[in-house]
């Protein structure tokens, strides 16, 4: 797991540099999915997914 923490954040760096330059193509693309590939298999999975599904079930309650 300490090895996919470090790639997770790595991976979240390299993209939040690409998205703040504006540099979005194929390689923001991979680096997105691996991103997301990474962080998937982390700890953070479920609670990601919680407040996720929170959220979506908020939006479908809520009287606008």
């Amino acid at each position: 797991m300490a090895v996919s923490l470090s790639l997770v954040f790595l991976f979240g760096l390299v993209l939040a540099f690409l998205l703040r330059f504006k540099v979005l193509g194929t390689g923001a693309a991979f680096v997105a999915v691996m991103f997301g590939f990474f962080l998937a298999s982390t700890g953070l999975a479920h609670p990601i997914n919680q407040l996720t599904a929170d959220f979506i079930a908020a939006i479908r309650h809520a009287d606008f």
